[in-house]
């Protein structure tokens, strides 16, 4: 059983830090913050249908990218949110491959407007905003992320299962 924790420990971690740098590199192409978000990161929202330790590995990302890129208390606050239940919906739709982008599409695109329109005053409405986060997590969970999807599948039981050792 320790085994088990120490790999669901080291997949939330290195999700974690995967998720900061796509996020930063997103960033520095200025495709992460403001109305229209393509975060390469949120392609991984797609991992909680593999492993549970993504729930809280996309959780901390989100955090720790939200900080570091300079966002508001407030948007770090709500958009760790939108990934918490975003990643735990995946997870509870894990039996339909097809199904996982959706919660994250949905949390983002029903959070994080009222996000833009109230914590940074951005010009616009929040249908607006709706329709540009929307599309920017549809291209990248969407997309992006059911393409990794196809991939990582392929390789799960590498990846994601817990291999006996023959330790006790």
């Amino acid at each position: 059983m320790r085994d088990k924790k120490a790999l669901l420990i080291t997949q939330a971690a290195m999700i974690a830090a995967l998720y900061v740098v796509l996020t930063l590199l997103a960033n520095a192409l200025g495709l992460a913050n403001y109305a229209i978000q393509v975060r390469f990161s949120e392609a991984l929202t797609i991992l909680p249908f593999f492993t549970p330790a993504a729930i809280p590995g996309l959780t901390i990302g989100c955090a720790l990218s939200n900080l570091l890129t300079g966002c508001l208390p407030l948007d770090v606050l709500f958009g760790s949110a939108a990934t918490l239940i975003g990643a735990t919906g995946t997870y509870l739709l894990r039996k339909c491959k097809y199904a996982a982008p959706i919660p994250p599409i949905a949390a983002n695109t029903l959070i994080v407007p009222f996000v833009l329109a109230y914590v940074y005053r951005l010009e616009g409405s929040v249908p607006y905003f709706m329709l540009t986060v929307g599309i920017g997590e549809i291209i990248s969970c969407g997309i992006l992320g059911m393409l990794l999807l196809g991939v990582l599948n392929k390789y799960r039981s590498v990846l994601f299962e817990p291999h006996d050792t023959g330790k006790i």
